[in-house]
Order: structure tokens, then sequence, then C-alpha cells
């Protein structure tokens, strides 16, 4: 694996395979130090029909709110917004298989991805870094930096949503990860040998 990490966030008419679509895609890919490279991308995708006529009314407030809902009927096909999306991703990821697919709460944004848009989800690694796990995590061992995490304010909208999911991590990474370089190596191999899981 290199050292570049993909960002995406989704936007869905819901949260079910069957019967929801996407609607927003965004991607930014940063370096190990969560740097951004280049300006991103941010898409709209126009959905079926079918798929604006089921939205949850919770949904539907959502989306109305932040603005996505009335762009939609200028919005793009789906393999369009793949195109754009792997591109910007091409540009910074060289080899497909290295980058890890980053954001918050992934795994939902991972299923749509596999089922609209294979070519892009087959050009990401197979881990994931989930900030959210890092957020339940600190939640339960670090309360005091977890409840002063930085506000949100996306508005539900996939590159805000991103932008803070990495300054989250960011966030994350001073308050609550070893300071660097970390443990010297016969630290680490101490620590290892108290967690080895014995055979058996």
């Amino acid at each position: 694996m290199n050292d570049r990490m993909v960002w995406i966030d989704c936007e869905m008419t819901g949260l079910s395979l069957s019967d929801d679509a996407l609607i927003e895609v965004a991607a930014l890919v940063t370096d190990s130090e969560l740097n951004i490279l280049g300006e991103g991308v941010d898409i709209v995708i126009r959905p079926p029909d079918r798929a604006l006529e089921t939205m949850p009314e919770v949904v539907r407030e959502m989306h109305t709110a932040s603005g996505l809902l009335a762009e939609l009927d200028g919005g793009t096909t789906l393999a369009d917004a793949e195109a754009q999306v792997l591109a910007y991703v091409r540009e910074h990821v060289k080899e497909p298989g290295k980058a890890p697919l980053c954001g918050n709460s992934v795994g939902t944004d991972r299923g749509f991805l596999l089922r609209d848009m294979a070519a892009l989800e087959g050009y990401l690694h197979y881990r994931i870094v989930d900030v959210s796990s890092i957020k339940e995590l600190a939640r339960r061992w670090y309360p005091r930096a977890y409840f002063n995490s930085p506000e949100k304010n996306g508005n539900h909208r996939a590159l805000a949503d991103i932008r803070e999911s990495i300054a989250e991590l960011r966030y994350y990474r001073e308050a609550v990860f070893v300071p660097q370089p970390g443990p010297d190596s016969d630290t680490a191999r101490a620590i290892a040998a108290k967690h080895v899981v014995r055979a058996g």
C-alpha cells in the first residue's frame, strides 16, 4: 500500500441498496499526513424518478435543507460521475488496489460504490480507514477528547462532509494517538508481547 488515502462521501436517497439511489459523490485524496492533493471532485447525480418518489421524508427534508434536492434535475449520469471521480483518483493514486477508502461510516458508501461504480470501488484497496471507528474508541477510552472534538457543519453535502472527516482525523491524531515518532522498537516489541493471543 502507498501513503495515499482516498476520501469518498456519498449522499443517497436512503440507505437501502435495493431501493435507493446515489445522488451526490465527492472525493478528495490525501497523503499520509492528511494534506489534500488537488482540488477534489463533487458531482451531483440525477437519480431515477422512482428513487425520488420513495425517498423517506426525513431524507427529503435533509436534502431540501442542504440545497441538494434542487440541484438533482441538472445532475449527471452515474457513469459520468464515476469517470470524473476515477480520473481525479488516478491522477494522485497511480496504482490500483493500493489506497484505502476513507471517511466516516464508509461501509454504506462502499456498498453503493460497489453497486453503482464498480470500477472506482475496484481501484481502491480492500481496507478502509473509518474515522467513526476511532470516534467510537475515543468515546470509550478518551472521553475528554471525544466530547471536545471539532464541531461539524457539513450540512449533509458530500465534499463538506469529507473535509470535516479529514479535520476530525487530524484532531484525533493529535488528541488521542501517541505523539511522533511513537515508541522505539524495543518498547513496541514489549507492548506487542503483552498482547499476543496464544493458540489453543
